[in-house]
């Protein structure tokens, strides 16, 4: 483990739960059984009444804190949250985190076996919503004997089902902490993520989605869609500070022989690469349209502070300055039909340059304001 291990949970061993009474979807198929796999830190107490829930973004899963083994040299991405004194502090918070339902890290998903066929579900498996999620996660907290959170918490997409979860269980959480979401994708968002469906759908090695029958991965098409992603999460400061115009190699001068390559161009494209050996194309293609479908408030007439008129928890809203994937005027647009609606809410808005990864980084501001809040959390 790294030198700074010592502020973290240390190692920890993911679990699984089997759900073999399945699960009705929105898109009105049924899961006929089911896997989640999560982890937790810290303890339970007898009461259940400090457990925290942590819903994970597009890319995201279940290792959110701590390390898998002794050797491990990279933590949970939620480590700087997670953890003894920490934001959600170990000591006092039963944490539990685990990896969505079509997911690629272990959760039921395209790369699982379909019990009523054999095979791979690939492109068959159903569509999901954000509330497929939240039931899902609601079979595992009554599996772990919790009958209401002490806080649902989750940033971009995972600040999306930590509000379904106040709609669709309002006795089960008595917090609400929202990072760097919206209330729905602008325009501008769906087309991204349309963009990325289509570089991967494009690769010769897609298959319409059967690639596992041809072992194979559309690896083009998934780095190309990461790094399209990735670099909507930064602010154009954000890169500047990191990259600039440097280059990797070649230069500008007369006699200059060869391509140049800027540093943000062998960046890109490494991350691009890490990634398509990392997580499934069919599961990206699913958790875009699931974030593009979200819209909290399509039910209650379009009406966003009727969609919260029955919600009994607290919530804290958090965005980032810097942010124009989630920009701070979609938060607002949150805490707006929050009181339109009398619900109790705290905002703040982060001042950093990080685009919208600030939610996953130590940005001091950001903990300050974080820890403040959990304090509240831990003291009911």
């Amino acid at each position: 483990m790294a030198d700074t291990a010592e502020a973290s949970i240390g190692v920890v061993t993911p679990q699984r739960e089997h759900f073999s009474e399945g699960l009705m979807l929105a898109c009105g198929r049924r899961l006929p059984e089911f896997e989640l796999v999560y982890e937790s830190y810290g303890t339970l107490n007898a009461a259940a009444s400090n457990a925290i829930l942590i819903c994970h973004a597009l890319s995201g899963h279940h290792h959110a804190a701590g390390y898998h083994s002794e050797e491990d040299d990279k933590p949970g991405w939620w480590d700087a949250c997670i953890g003894p004194g920490k934001p959600i502090d170990t000591d006092r918070f039963f944490v539990v985190s685990l990896n969505n339902l079509g997911g690629c890290h272990g959760s039921t998903g395209p790369r699982s076996i379909n019990p009523e066929t054999g095979n791979e579900y690939g492109p068959d498996f159903p569509p999901m919503r954000a509330r497929d999620w939240v039931n899902s996660q609601a079979l595992l907290a009554d599996r772990l004997g919790i009958e209401c959170w002490a806080a649902v918490i989750g940033g971009s997409l995972g600040g999306m089902q930590a509000m379904r979860w106040s709609l669709l269980y309002p006795q089960r959480v008595a917090h609400c902490i929202v990072i760097a979401a919206a209330l729905k994708l602008s325009a501008q968002n769906i087309a991204f993520n349309e963009i990325a469906r289509q570089a991967i759908t494009s690769d010769p090695d897609f298959y319409e989605g059967h690639y596992l029958q041809h072992k194979t991965i559309p690896s083009q098409g998934l780095a190309i869609a990461r790094m399209v992603g990735h670099i909507t999460y930064l602010s154009d400061d954000a890169m500047a500070d990191k990259f600039g115009r440097d280059l990797r190699s070649g230069d500008f001068s007369d006699n200059a022989s060869g391509e140049v390559e800027f540093q943000v161009e062998s960046y890109l494209r490494h991350q691009g690469n890490a990634f398509s050996h990392s997580f499934d194309a069919n599961t990206y293609i699913l958790m875009t349209r699931a974030l593009d479908w979200f819209d909290l408030a399509r039910d209650y007439g379009d009406d966003p502070a009727r969609a919260f008129a029955d919600c009994q928890a607290s919530f804290l809203v958090i965005s980032f300055s810097s942010d124009w994937r989630f920009s701070p005027e979609r938060s607002r647009e949150i805490v707006d039909a929050l009181l339109a609606a009398g619900k109790p809410v705290t905002y703040s808005n982060i001042e950093a340059d990080q685009g919208h990864d600030a939610f996953l980084l130590p940005i001091p501001r950001y903990l300050d304001v974080f820890h403040a809040y959990m304090k509240r959390v831990g003291a009911q």
